[in-house]
């Protein structure tokens, strides 16, 4: 293909992702090889808005936080996301690319507060637009915030990005006999209880016919790869033709 197969993409980035395998904090270095990708992107005229988590620094549901209340665990968790969005903002504008946090908690001086229509214009304008603090609300994960963005502003598809290159039948660092999956019904992961993204996200990408793409980040150019519609890690759709939205549709969103 030469043209780009989606037009308006939300990335979805782990904050393990960002740390590198130092399990704790940002590398610099990480965090430039994946802006230099997400650069490389938007050169094609792809619109790109990118949730990613705060795992590298704190989990309201890991060992870390299982002394404390949930509530504040997860909203630690969400502050954590603000650090990381930052931090990928900057590394995306060294290369001269404009870059907007746009936060589900309020926090005017480092980041925009999240408003529907401006993260649209924001997009059309050609700027990539980070979503920090997950939803704002607790109990939910960054991947449900990923799901719903997605949604609010008429996305293509999420890509999810992850450390092995697809979906497969059990964890494939444990069960060498794994099997992956090409493709793979929302249902089904359901039903299998596969740990794509948490049942919530799921449901909701199913419900709104939102495909998923899971690829493997750690392979250079992948993001790119699957923006031009090569057959790059698993994809989660309906089971039929994955939806797509047209410019009507996006021109509808905005009001």
């Amino acid at each position: 293909m030469t043209t780009p197969a989606y037009k308006r993409i939300l990335l979805k980035l782990s904050g393990e992702a960002l740390a590198a395998g130092q399990g704790f904090g940002v590398d610099n270095t990480r965090v430039h090889e994946i802006a230099a990708e997400i650069a490389d992107v938007h050169k094609l005229g792809v619109q790109i808005a990118i949730v990613v988590g705060g795992g590298n620094f704190f989990r309201g549901v890991a060992e870390q936080a299982k002394e404390m209340d949930r509530v504040s665990a997860d909203y630690m968790g969400m502050l954590a996301t603000v650090i990381n969005a930052l931090a990928l903002q900057d590394a995306v504008e060294k290369l001269g690319v404009p870059t907007r946090v746009m936060s589900a908690i309020e926090m005017h001086e480092v980041a925009e507060p999240f408003i529907r229509r401006r993260a649209i214009r924001h997009m059309e304008k050609g700027r990539v637009v980070v979503f920090a603090a997950g939803t704002g609300n607790p109990y939910f994960s960054t991947d449900t915030a990923a799901s719903l963005r997605a949604m609010e502003i008429k996305a293509d598809a999420i890509l999810k990005a992850t450390k092995v290159d697809g979906i497969y039948t059990d964890d494939p660092m444990i069960v060498k006999e794994a099997t992956k999956y090409e493709k793979i019904t929302y249902l089904d992961i359901l039903k299998r209880g596969l740990k794509v993204m948490d049942a919530t996200a799921i449901a909701m990408c199913q419900e709104n016919q939102l495909p998923i793409v899971v690829f493997d980040l750690n392979k250079h150019g992948n993001i790119r790869r699957v923006v031009m519609g090569e057959k790059v890690g698993s994809l989660v759709y309906e089971g039929k033709k994955p939806k797509k939205r047209d410019a009507a549709q996006r021109k509808s969103a905005r009001g």
